[in-house]
């Protein structure tokens, strides 16, 4: 039976989240918009961030949980998940350097496609950290700590990228670099601080080949018999997200067209921050709640607030109700991601926790992916019925529909027993 870790192992062991979501909440709701404004016309906009966007989470869907696999099996001195996170943090910097300083429509481009590449080769490897270090006793407490820090990230990032950004020239480079440092310390925080075991010689010395050659084809052979009720998470969390994912991806937008404001770039990261409240306060009180009302109670009512939260955005009139209503989305996403990721630590064989983790990129990326979809849709809505923004209306029903959704699904998986 593993040892109880303390608050300060786990604050440790997830101080690499707050680098990797301060990225992702930049870019994706902050900095792409914005820079791709430069190079694309104004009523495609939403078609271009979409397809780019679609694209990455697509390589983010197949390479997240391959890393994982492979840092299942990984033999080194330095153990088997920390050299897949240098090697995918370091790259990382290469390419985030290309997107904020080359220049251009393609640079953009080619720096975030490369990006999705490195940056998942890590996030594959990291995930397995918490299930090597802490008892599933613990889960909750450690996964609600996991979703504090993505949140604190989030709040930094809306309220420092929509600082840093320029309305008018939009020039990421300032931003980028922010970016680089917070993911160079948070990263070396989890590395020095988490030590692991040598796995050196602990597989055949043709492992890591074997790895790298037929993990691919590993991947999907899984004995879905045994872990039925793993997959049900994985489409239980897949629906949910795809609903919210896209009003997330297209906010900058909506608050442009719709509201017209005078900055959007500043009201989307005001309006990420008020949701990330939400969202921090319910990630920590989920984690407790979880561990002591079951993870699958606490997933139904984060279901029932984050539909209404996505039903009560079809009032919105100003920004200020736009970050009331928003925040009741956040509130429901803090215990969704808190319960559902206790749940998936839980599921996952103890043997492949890294690849069975990853696996749940098939949900999270596939529903970012999918949602980003929505691009085109709204271009063709909104355009359609110019200044009724029929499209933006559909997107939020869609986000409704699917939350509830997701509440059939959650039946369908069994309540796992205690370590």
């Amino acid at each position: 039976m593993k040892k109880n870790a303390s608050i300060w192992q786990m604050l440790i062991l997830n101080m690499y989240w707050i680098g990797l979501s301060f990225k992702w909440n930049a870019l994706h709701p902050l900095i792409l918009p914005a820079v791709l404004l430069n190079y694309v016309p104004d009523s495609q906009k939403n078609t271009y961030l979409g397809i780019l966007t679609f694209i990455g989470l697509v390589i983010a869907t197949i390479v997240q949980p391959i890393a994982g696999a492979v840092s299942d099996r990984w033999a080194s001195r330095w153990g088997r998940r920390r050299p897949l996170i240098v090697i995918g943090t370091l790259f990382d910097f290469v390419f985030l350097a290309i997107l904020g300083w080359a220049g251009g429509l393609a640079w953009l481009f080619m720096g975030y496609i490369f990006l999705q590449f490195s940056s998942n080769i890590a996030h594959g490897a990291v995930q397995g950290l918490l299930p090597d270090r802490v008892p599933s006793r613990q889960l909750g407490v450690a996964s609600g700590i996991k979703t504090f820090m993505d949140m604190l990230a989030l709040i930094l990032a809306s309220l420092v990228a929509g600082n840093l950004i320029d309305p008018v020239t939009r020039d990421p480079t300032l931003i980028i670099a922010v970016v680089m440092g917070l993911m160079l310390v948070s990263t070396a925080i989890t590395l020095f601080g988490t030590p692991e075991e040598s796995s050196a010689g602990s597989h055949p010395p043709d492992a890591y080949a074997r790895s790298v050659f037929q993990e691919f084809k590993d991947l999907f052979q899984v004995d879905v018999k045994a872990n039925t009720a793993y997959w049900w998470l994985i489409a239980e969390r897949f629906v949910f997200l795809l609903g919210v994912f896209g009003i997330q991806q297209f906010a900058q937008y909506y608050i442009g067209d719709v509201l017209q404001v005078d900055n959007p770039v500043k009201a989307t990261g005001d309006l990420m921050a008020a949701l990330a409240v939400g969202l921090v306060v319910m990630a920590l009180a989920g984690g407790w709640l979880t561990d002591r009302l079951g993870a699958k109670r606490i997933l139904v009512a984060a279901s029932l607030i984050t539909g209404l939260g996505c039903t009560l955005l079809l009032l919105v009139t100003d920004q200020n109700s736009l970050v009331l209503m928003g925040s009741v989305i956040g509130v429901g996403m803090g215990l969704f991601l808190t319960a559902n990721w206790a749940l998936a630590n839980q599921l996952a064989p103890g043997t492949e926790a890294g690849k069975y983790l990853g696996l749940t990129n098939i949900a999270t990326a596939g529903a970012g992916a999918l949602g980003r979809l929505w691009g085109p849709v709204l271009d063709g809505l909104n355009n359609a019925w110019a200044g009724d923004w029929i499209g933006y209306k559909a997107m939020f029903i869609f986000g409704t529909i699917c939350a509830l959704l997701s509440i059939l699904l959650l039946v369908r998986i069994p309540t796992p027993g205690r370590k």
